[in-house]
């Protein structure tokens, strides 16, 4: 569910350090502090920790598959998310998608799709501006 690219000016490397590293996740999500227990500096597969919440809300996740410098996905609550970098012309594509983990869970999944799309393009702003 929503896989829609999203193209930025950064270089792979740069976007991919965004989304893989838990202590740069705030400065491109406006209610993610960081996490624990997920990975340091980068994810690391099969580590369960949490997403911490503005507000000092701590969400159980786990990270399912790590490809290094290419994409990873994990797990939080019955929802799953893949984010995938690549090299693009001019810089570099960002695809993140959702999918339920069970049928219970489609109708989170489809509510989260859109957001998840928002975020992959605050996610390429940011790589643009720190490039």
């Amino acid at each position: 569910m929503n896989d829609r690219p999203v193209e930025c000016t950064a270089t792979p490397a740069r976007l991919w350090e965004l989304v893989a590293r838990p202590d740069l996740w705030s400065r491109w999500s406006p209610y993610v502090r960081g996490a624990e227990g997920l990975g340091s500096p980068e994810v690391e597969q099969g580590a369960r920790g949490k997403v911490l919440l503005r507000g000092g809300i701590r969400v159980p996740a786990e990270i399912l598959e790590v490809s290094p410098g290419r994409s990873w996905s994990w797990q939080v609550g019955g929802i799953v998310v893949h984010h995938i970098v690549t090299p693009a012309p001019g810089g570099s594509r960002l695809v993140m998608s959702v999918e339920p983990n069970g049928t219970l869970w489609t109708p989170a999944a489809l509510a989260y799709a859109p957001v998840v799309n928002l975020i992959a393009r605050r996610v390429a702003q940011a790589a643009e501006e720190g490039s």
